[in-house]
């Protein structure tokens, strides 16, 4: 994420507008995918900022690919997410607000695999 490191060497903590996205991966089960996110010690979806000239749908997939190790072969556009209720106070004391494609995905290949980014990855019932 070079782009934010760059972007954060100018301004600091101040609060940014970032395009982001989330995605839902659902299981044959109908379980869904939660990671422990090291970065906010917070359970949520794989996610992430989108990179320069970097398309919404590319963007999920390489975030996806890069925290889960999964490979994702459809995605769904389920809606677009932003104002003060996607306002995130990082605990380094970075605030971002983010306008966040949510993205849903039932078919994907490879088998999960963490990086530095989590701490866990698990699939959940979803009540």
């Amino acid at each position: 994420m070079d782009y934010v490191k760059e972007i954060r060497a100018l301004v600091g903590s101040r609060p940014l507008l970032l395009a982001g996205v989330a995605v839902l991966i659902l299981n044959e089960e109908g379980q869904l995918l939660m990671q422990h996110r090291a970065d906010t010690r917070d359970w949520g979806l794989p996610a992430g900022y989108m990179e320069i000239g970097e398309k919404p749908d590319e963007a999920a997939k390489r975030e996806v690919r890069e925290e889960t190790g999964l490979a994702v072969r459809k995605l769904e556009l389920v809606d677009l997410f932003g104002g003060k209720e996607n306002y995130i106070l990082y605990p380094n004391g970075d605030e971002v607000y983010s306008l966040t494609a949510i993205y849903q995905c039932k078919e994907y290949d490879g088998s999960i695999q963490m990086d530095e980014e989590s701490l866990a990855l698990s699939f959940f019932p979803i009540r």
